[in-house]
């Protein structure tokens, strides 16, 4: 359709949007060298998903452009296009700005040149005792082919030459990813040196008797996107482990250089790889600035933001850990709307489902997992349960991209301990964040349930903005009593009072209530639509929008990633305005607001706008009724789309970031307000 921003291109939007708070001298100087480091991963994670998806279109001989007008080789040659100016970008920050001021610091990347005497003593003697012994120099003749070269691994490239015969050979040295990338130059230094520079002086002690003939640094990304076919697949967790098998061997998607390579063993790793030159980006010295992870966890108070401490919710305050009566007691007197990190997850969520465990009054738990952390203190809890004889139930997503792995290796353990593991519906990712509780007390059976936006990961908890809602209201444990039974069973015709769930009835629901606000509007009737999402890439939504701005129905867009419309344009979208909030937290909530002719509705859940989410996946909102978590839902879009808040504005397709105010001063950062402003505690 026309007026629709392409998903890669607005997703690079956003991963600018993150390199320009690595350039904010207002961030703390090692939180801005973690900005280049998400900078660096976001970008792996898009070559390893979406540009091998344009890549697979292209060797299948797809032309027809896609809905916003490029065709497969013209996205590419764009993505390219950006892509290497954002990394350029990326570099002069690096160099020309927080470079200098990490030195100022007294943190310092350096090369072999800058070295100190003892600094080389040191290194050398590190080297030989810890490097050299577990590196695998690897030869390319007629007797070795060319090495398989694994997806992420850093590697040098080297020309060796026989100093008899002049003969030219090319070797592969792979930096061991088991050693940290950059080394101190003594110890507890804050002075370090890539480890491949250190490899790279040593190369003739891995070649003795050979010439040196120049190398190359090189990192190589792969397809690492899984293609399983259920319908074929009899037992879809042996389906997805052997596919795991499998994914290290993706082809080559990018491959990653330093400007000023030698092109000779350049054109010949092009020609191995079978690289397209659009996907070969060279960057500055270090190649990917990713591992600079060392130097941004470096605890240097004043360089970091300022530490915080979660709240533990107001009604949860004081409870005794084994007084299981007074906790559920508690949540019978009202739900409590939860807003992470501010609010303590372990001392919520975590608390709710280890009270569950423990508890003998509880007979059932119903969960769903989609991701955790590596230690999960909510599977623990599952465990603890089942081992004492409750009947447990876990939906676990074992396609979630990049935790496949770990969810497979969940569902193994758990079904070990009793627990019931089923993978949700065929053809749907469960997505939807949910836990449900059965308490057999003195008046009968009661429940309890959290819905939440975000996943049950502890970790991710204290990093992620999301929102989650505890509760013992009847209608809503009622619904996700349908919900559970029909993802680990057959109900198919289930209804639902106070969710809406996607497949079945989410899509339609929001068009009618877009409908219905442009209905107000043409009556001359006041009508409004706020949305706090992640993304929005759905094409009959983003035309609704702007059926909805020509009617004059005000649409209010935050939106922290992935934006398809284009807001702010004469004729097409001049009601729309779309915000977005990216700083110290990662933004991850999803709220829909509707005014509704004054019948305002407020529906928070685990739901994007995009195609997958609604078509392709189990998810589901809430509708939140009570008044103060309303005002607080209120409060959260008012922040986040005021125009005296830090963000950055969408006029058509570019977005352009304010944080200070015309009179020069800083805007209010939504954090730290939110941090300030936590009523909780």
């Amino acid at each position: 359709m026309e007026n629709l921003t392409d998903r890669e291109i607005s997703w690079l939007a956003f991963n600018q949007r993150v390199l320009e708070l690595a350039e904010d001298k207002n961030v703390p100087l090692l939180e801005r060298v973690r900005f280049l480091t998400i900078f660096s991963s976001n970008l792996d994670e898009f070559y390893m998903v979406r540009v091998a998806s344009v890549l697979r279109k292209i060797e299948n001989n797809i032309t027809s452009k896609n809905s916003a007008g490029y065709a497969p080789q013209e996205l590419l040659a764009e993505i390219s296009r950006i892509v290497k100016d954002l990394t350029a970008h990326q570099y002069r920050i690096f160099e020309n700005d927080i470079r200098p001021a990490l030195t100022a610091k007294g943190i310092e990347l350096i090369t072999w040149g800058d070295l100190t005497s003892a600094e080389k003593e040191h290194l050398q003697e590190l080297f030989r005792t810890r490097i050299f012994p577990v590196l695998t120099p690897l030869a390319v003749d007629p007797s070795h082919p060319f090495p398989y070269i694994s997806g992420l691994s850093l590697n040098l490239g080297v020309r060796v030459i026989n100093p008899d015969t002049r003969e030219k050979f090319f070797a592969r040295v792979k930096v061991p990813p088991i050693l940290s990338r950059l080394i101190s130059t003594t110890e507890k230094s804050t002075r370090f040196i890539p480890l491949e520079d250190l490899i790279a002086h040593n190369l003739d002690q891995l070649f003795p008797g050979m010439e040196i003939g120049g190398h190359i640094v090189f990192r190589v990304t792969r397809n690492q996107d899984l293609e399983i076919d259920e319908d074929d697949s009899e037992d879809l967790l042996s389906s997805l482990e052997q596919e795991l098998l499998l994914r290290r061997f993706g082809p080559p998607v990018r491959l990653e250089v330093e400007v000023g390579v030698n092109q000779e063993l350049l054109a010949m790793l092009t020609e191995e790889l079978e690289i397209d030159p659009l996907n070969v980006i060279r960057s500055g010295h270090p190649v990917n600035l990713q591992d600079l992870t060392k130097i941004a966890d470096l605890k240097i108070a004043d360089l970091h933001f300022p530490t915080f401490s979660s709240k533990t919710p107001g009604p949860l305050v004081g409870i005794d850990e084994e007084d299981h009566d007074v906790y559920f007691s508690a949540l019978r007197k009202g739900e409590i709307l939860l807003h992470h990190p501010y609010d303590s997850f372990t001392h919520s969520v975590v608390d709710f489902l280890n009270h569950a465990a423990a508890d003998p009054k509880v007979l059932a738990i119903k969960q769903t997992l989609y991701r955790t952390s590596g230690d999960s203190p909510i599977v623990a809890a599952l465990i603890e349960a089942a081992e004492s004889g409750k009947q447990v139930l876990a939906v676990i997503e074992i396609r979630a991209r990049f935790d496949e792995q770990a969810n497979v290796r969940w569902a193994r353990k758990l079904e070990a301990a009793g627990v019931h593991v089923v993978y949700g519906l065929m053809g749907l990712k469960t997505h939807a964040k949910l836990s449900l509780v059965i308490r057999d007390e003195h008046s009968g059976i009661h429940r309890y349930a959290h819905v939440g936006t975000g996943n049950y990961n502890p970790k991710t908890a204290r990093m992620y903005e999301d929102l989650g809602l505890l509760s013992a209201d009847e209608e809503l444990t009622e619904d996700l009593t349908k919900l559970f039974n029909q993802l680990s069973g057959f109900a198919p015709q289930s209804t639902y009072s106070r969710l809406l769930v996607a497949p079945k009835s989410l899509r339609a629901s929001l068009i009618e209530k877009i409908d219905r606000e442009i209905t107000h509007a043409r009556a001359g009737k006041a009508a409004h639509i706020r949305l706090k999402l992640n993304s929005i890439l759905d094409e009959e939504f983003v035309e609704k929008f702007y059926e909805a701005s020509a009617a004059g129905v005000k649409v209010d867009l935050l939106v922290r990633g992935i934006c398809s419309v284009q807001a702010g344009v004469p004729e097409l979208s001049e009601n729309i305005t779309a915000r977005s909030v990216l700083g110290r937290f990662l933004e991850h909530s999803r709220i829909f607001y509707f005014l509704n002719d004054g019948e305002e509705e407020y529906w928070m859940g685990s739901a994007d706008l995009m195609h997958r989410n609604l078509d392709r996946r189990v998810e589901c909102l809430v509708r939140i009724y009570n008044r103060p978590h309303v005002q607080q839902l209120k409060e959260i879009l008012d922040i986040g789309l005021s125009d005296e808040t830090q963000s950055w504005h969408l006029n058509g397709q570019i977005w352009k970031r304010r944080s200070v105010s015309e009179a020069g001063a800083l805007l209010l950062d939504a954090h730290s307000h939110h941090l300030k402003e936590n009523p909780k505690g």
